[in-house]
């Protein structure tokens, strides 16, 4: 016969105060990953929006790649690059390539960014393009462990014909 667990409020505010306690250790180990001089990279999936185009029939999903070190305290220099693949409809594959900057809040983990890009986009009719776009992010690095993180963030990226709005899950890896 199974004994059943009575939990009184009394143990319910322990359970909270010791997940605060625990939260906030948490934030205070991460908080060395953003100092100047270290280094990181983030490796992500983009295109979750899974953006499919109604009026073109195309989805698209892709790869990302992002490295810097942090210039100062909060502040990290990046360059990037990437690779989106288009299915059905256009047939567009772009390459991208770039510069940009994200700056941590609080070091909690909070972020937001902002990069410019040389995009180099291919369509299947031998027709071929190069683009400059400008995009914004804003996310979160949640610690796995001390030098580990899961970033999910939502990202912005505007060029001189086309927006889009999208979200992206990548890995952190902190040095």
């Amino acid at each position: 016969m199974k004994k059943k667990i009575v939990t009184t409020p009394k143990h319910n505010i322990m359970k909270r105060v010791l997940l605060v306690v625990c939260l906030l250790a948490f934030a205070a180990l991460s908080k060395a990953q953003f100092e100047k001089g270290k280094w990181f990279v983030s490796p992500s999936l983009t295109g979750f929006e899974l953006s499919h185009d109604t009026d073109l029939g195309k989805t698209s999903l892709g790869l990302q790649a992002k490295g810097g070190t942090f210039v100062m305290d909060n502040l990290a220099l990046l360059i990037n690059a990437g690779v989106n693949w288009n299915y059905e409809g256009t047939d567009l594959d772009t390459y991208s390539l770039g510069v940009g900057g994200r700056y941590y809040f609080d070091q909690v983990g909070v972020f937001t960014g902002a990069n410019l890009n040389m995009d180099r986009w291919y369509w299947a009719k031998d027709n071929h393009s190069t683009k400059v776009s400008f995009g914004l992010e804003a996310g979160y690095a949640f610690f796995l462990s001390r030098t580990v993180t899961i970033e999910p963030s939502v990202y912005w990226n505007i060029n001189d014909d086309r927006s889009k709005l999208g979200l992206t899950v990548g890995f952190g890896f902190y040095f």
